[in-house]
């Protein structure tokens, strides 16, 4: 599950570049993905015109996603919660039932260089925050998938 916080920039995009780089994987079929917020704003929207423009540049469709707050039974549903940042991070750990399972990270843990720390915001910029989170994503998500594949693999 990815997560942001009105999950309509880059919490979808984050799900969009991951499903993007998901088909190349032999363990398509044993991963499902979400995304969602922490804050309820824009329940039902598509996402930002200018993050859909954006990821469909680097060839990710994120048009048919919706916008949906994260909640607490999403802490069973989903083994990984995947942080945008960490004032979302701490948002989570905060509704985080107790006893709960899922491992909650940041996306950027998953970048080869783990630099910036978090994925910018860029709904108040230009089309250049929505490249560069674009660029940051589409690394970031291959990380990860290299990291769920090993974890598969494994059992």
């Amino acid at each position: 599950l990815f997560v942001c916080m009105g999950n309509i920039c880059r919490s979808p995009s984050a799900e969009g570049f991951f499903l993007n780089a998901l088909q190349e994987s032999e363990y398509g079929e044993q991963v499902s993905t979400d995304s969602a917020g922490t804050h309820g704003y824009h329940v039902g929207h598509t996402p930002d015109s200018r993050a859909m423009e954006t990821a469909l540049s680097f060839g990710v469709d994120i048009s048919g996603l919706r916008a949906r707050k994260v909640s607490v039974p999403d802490f069973d549903e989903f083994d990984m919660i995947i942080a945008m940042d960490h004032d979302n991070f701490e948002d989570l750990q905060r509704i985080r039932p107790k006893g709960s399972k899922a491992t909650v990270k940041l996306m950027m843990q998953y970048h080869p260089q783990a630099q910036p720390e978090e994925v910018p915001d860029p709904y108040y910029g230009g089309m250049s925050g929505f490249r560069y989170m674009c660029e940051l994503l589409d690394s970031a998500t291959r990380g990860l998938l290299k990291d769920v594949e090993e974890r598969l693999a494994q059992k």
